[in-house]
């Protein structure tokens, strides 16, 4: 919807519409239905004015879900019911910044620890402030501190139930640091420096891992162009002090030393597809068995649906005990019309701790390291440019080894999904 002016107070809404159908059959996952299915509608309505040098800003998301199986995965990623997921004050106290104050969502970086992404309904939020500073050679500097929302309702009966809760600042938990990036440090390469912070306070009423980590890192980035080589590497180191669970009676601190590692290269053709070919390697460590240590990588607040594959039902693969090489085909046939083809294999870091985000251990590390190899396809179209777009995706996981010999593993056969979209945005 277009914005309009009057007496220096401009004012601007817009949102989205969008339906989801979509289906898992050869579940990967422990104690989970072999198939299930789900539909799902989200409904985004956003709105701010800017006064002068003040911008005030809200958003709510209503994310609703039904149809699926009694013992469904499906979490508050997907059904948060009527949330204002963004209620803010912001000030630009000269050209260029903005100071931030209130419930906001967040992106950093390529949102590989604290990101907000599109394919699940829900959205991570924080209560807090930040603050953002861009000059005229797009150079960028990012601080915030905050504490993370809790989604509710946070059981699953409430939860199938579409049960409207409203979200929860968490008390006993702080969430700060900041990003930097210079845009063209090579010509047109990037780079990034970051810091987080997270510290847990361990209640009786709110047991946590009591984590207090530092996670710092860089990141390198030339983006795609046509007739032209890119590339994209990111790693980070955590480290500081977690327990092994969030049980209450745990409270033996463990020594941090995890990481994890993103590296891209690829071309993208000249011609009217634009064809692009990417190898992709993905790392993040995972627990050994050194008593004293705490090596799984956690992956913070951060989103993984651009590197990893479609979440919600799925959603096998993330950034935590994982070795993945993997090559991605993307091209755009029309204004209207994006196609993305992949393939990756996915090794563990550790054979002795759960793979990736499946759930699936081996404590004795004799079901070997080979997880799988997952395929990926999605095609997007606009059917009205700019307000109705349709999209189709499906992932197939051809499961190895690891996924078939684990004790606790499903004998469920290869894992395919598929996921239909329709969004309406206004």
């Amino acid at each position: 919807m277009p914005a309009f002016a009057q007496d220096k107070v401009k004012l601007s809404v817009n949102g989205s519409v969008r339906a989801r159908v979509e289906t898992i059959g050869g579940q990967f996952r422990p104690n989970s239905p072999e198939s299930d299915s789900f539909v799902s509608f989200r409904t985004v309505l956003a709105a701010k004015a800017d006064i002068g040098a003040f911008t005030f800003g809200g958003e709510v998301v209503d994310a609703r879900g039904y149809g699926e199986n009694e013992k469904s995965t499906v979490r508050t990623n997907e059904i948060n019911d009527l949330e204002p997921v963004q209620a803010y004050i912001a000030v630009r106290p000269t050209k260029g910044s903005q100071l931030t104050v209130g419930k906001f969502a967040m992106d950093i970086g390529a949102s590989r620890l604290v990101g907000r992404t599109d394919f699940p309904n829900g959205v991570p939020t924080y209560l807090g402030a930040k603050f953002e500073l861009q000059d005229k050679n797009k150079n960028q500097l990012y601080l915030f501190w905050t504490r993370p929302f809790t989604a509710l309702p946070d059981t699953p009966a409430d939860i199938y139930d579409n049960k409207v809760q409203l979200d929860r600042a968490t008390e006993n938990i702080e969430f700060f640091g900041g990003n930097a990036m210079l845009a063209k440090l090579f010509g047109k390469t990037s780079i990034e420096a970051y810091g987080f912070r997270l510290i847990e306070h361990d209640r009786s009423t709110h047991p946590t891992r009591n984590r207090r980590l530092i996670t710092f890192g860089t990141r390198l980035r030339r983006a795609p162009a046509k007739g032209a080589i890119d590339y994209e590497v990111e790693a980070a180191l955590q480290r500081g002090l977690a327990r092994a669970t969030a049980a209450v009676s745990d409270v033996r601190d463990l020594k941090v030393h995890a990481g994890f590692v993103h590296a891209e290269l690829g071309r993208t053709f000249a011609g009217k597809w634009a064809p692009r070919v990417a190898a992709l390697f993905d790392y993040a460590s995972g627990e050994t068995a050194n008593p004293n240590t705490y090596t799984r990588f956690d992956t913070l607040y951060g989103a993984r649906r651009a590197d990893f594959g479609p979440l919600s039902l799925y959603g096998a693969l993330g950034r935590a005990n994982i070795v993945s090489p993997g090559v991605r085909f993307e091209a755009r046939p029309s204004k209207r019309l994006d196609l993305m083809a992949s393939v990756r294999g996915a090794w563990l870091a550790s054979s002795i701790d759960a793979f990736s985000s499946t759930g699936v251990t081996d404590k004795t590390g004799r079901s070997g390291k080979f997880g799988g190899v997952q395929f990926e396809l999605r095609g997007r179209r606009w059917l009205v440019p700019q307000k109705l777009r349709f999209e189709l995706g499906a992932a197939y996981l051809a499961k190895g080894e690891f996924l078939q010999d684990a004790p606790n593993a499903p004998r469920s056969g290869d894992t395919k999904f598929v996921h239909g979209d329709l969004t309406f945005s206004f």
